[in-house]
């Protein structure tokens, strides 16, 4: 009885310092890039996270965490059982370094434009604007975009179908080429030799031809005229600021690892553009009283990568049942995993899932890793949008009110657009 009451004890003290524990995991991680010894206290900060806030992880997130780390598990020890072992290091750390990069990012958020009650710009360029204004700042701060621009938009009245296709399609189209999206240290990450640069300029393109077929769609196909977002032009100055910063460190110093140059940037930025003073009582609440909203995705980025270590196993065990005919990434079979992933994404399996399973399947073809991240970017783009399942589409439903049926049905001919539109610009700029 002493015992339990001990145990519960220091839970609910360690409950007290959750938003530092999240902090922990960007600090140690950060310092095992220069002394790698770091790496495991990094590693068990992490795993504490979702401990510590298990009573939050709820639904389609929570059954894909304990399947993925229960499959992942069984794996493991079967392929330990017959001399196959990663070593426990590898398996718990792999997607350590993407966390950190959550954490990181989330303190973006203290450099969100003041919201001013200005009346809605209406019509086309309404619709530019609102379009273009949250792909760049959702391409920094990431998801406090799309709720700074959703809840300005349905104040006076619900979001329409039109505003709800905007907001989708142009936040997630970041994820093409923003190294500050979540899919860019997933691309990283399993696609190890990926180089930034390279999926750089044909993300670009597809972002920007997703833009232009979301923002054609509403202006040309909708009888209502477009209420948008009133943008202002210091909202831009931190995006734009901080993708020069990454582009022209990653083009002077092009072996400069871009997972810790994000990690330093973000908080860096968060310093220099944050709109509280001062800066550093700021940035010590956040941590105290808001950091912790990050973990939600912990379970999940963790237990798929245990499930990705199993699946590498299995294959170390039985390499022939898991190799495929093909010699080459060749395009048939790019459009193929990609097809895939999208329908995966979209039935609500998150793109994390998709490409842990699909990495370890790829990667003994030898393809050009920026190929195969310009594969997993794609799949991310594409189906997060078109999925009520997906972080995004989570957010429509349960803040906008958006019902699932219509996030699919308004998607759905984009997805399947973007799905040929990514496999033809795949042969363009990775051709075998």
């Amino acid at each position: 009885m002493r015992f339990d009451r001990f145990q519960a004890s220091s839970v609910t003290d360690m409950k007290k310092y959750i938003g530092w524990i999240v902090f922990g995991t960007l600090f140690f991680y950060l310092l095992s890039v220069a002394m790698p010894f770091f790496l495991p206290v990094a590693t068990v900060l992490a795993w504490l996270c979702p401990f510590l806030t298990r009573e939050n992880l709820t639904g389609n997130a929570l059954a894909q965490a304990l399947v993925l780390l229960l499959a992942g598990a069984g794996a493991i020890l079967f392929s330990a059982s017959h001399g196959v072992f990663l070593g426990w290091g590898r398996i718990f750390s792999i997607n350590v370094p993407l966390l950190a990069m959550f954490v990181a990012v989330s303190f973006l958020c203290l450099t969100n434009p003041v919201d001013k009650e200005d009346d809605l710009p209406k019509g086309n360029s309404a619709a530019v604007l609102t379009g273009v204004g949250l792909h760049l700042l959702g391409a920094i701060i990431n998801l406090s975009a799309l709720f700074i621009f959703g809840d300005r938009l349905r104040k006076k009245e619900a979001l329409s179908r039109e505003q709800m296709v905007i907001l989708s399609r142009s936040f997630t189209a970041a994820a093409w080429w923003s190294p500050f999206f979540i899919a860019t240290g997933v691309a990283f990450t399993y696609a190890p030799g990926m180089q930034w640069k390279e999926t750089l300029l044909p993300g670009v393109i597809m972002s920007g031809i997703g833009l232009c077929f979301s923002i054609g769609e509403v202006c040309l196909f909708s009888k209502k005229k477009f209420s948008g977002y009133p943008l202002k032009k210091e909202s831009l100055a931190v995006p734009l600021f901080l993708a020069a910063m990454v582009i022209f460190i990653h083009l002077a110093w092009s072996k400069a690892p871009v997972l810790p140059l994000i990690c330093l940037l973000a908080p860096a930025g968060t310093l220099l553009f944050m709109k509280n003073s001062p800066r550093i009582p700021a940035v010590r609440n956040f941590i105290d009283n808001s950091i912790s909203s990050v973990t939600g995705p912990f379970a999940l980025f963790l237990a798929a990568g245990v499930f990705s270590c199993g699946i590498k196993s299995l294959m170390l065990v039985f390499p022939s049942l898991f190799s495929l005919t093909s010699a080459t990434l060749s395009p048939e079979l790019f459009a193929t995993f990609l097809g895939i992933m999208i329908l995966a994404g979209i039935i609500g399996i998150h793109p994390v899932v998709t490409i842990a399973i699909a990495s370890p399947l790829l990667l003994p073809l030898n393809p050009d890793h920026s190929q195969l991240g310009f594969l997993f970017l794609s799949s991310w783009a594409v189906s997060t949008c078109s999925s009520p399942l997906s972080g995004v589409g989570l957010v429509l439903v349960s803040r906008f009110a958006i019902s699932p049926g219509a996030i699919i049905k308004s998607n759905l001919p984009y997805a399947i657009a973007m799905w040929a539109i990514a496999t033809l610009t795949n042969n363009l700029f990775f051709p075998v």
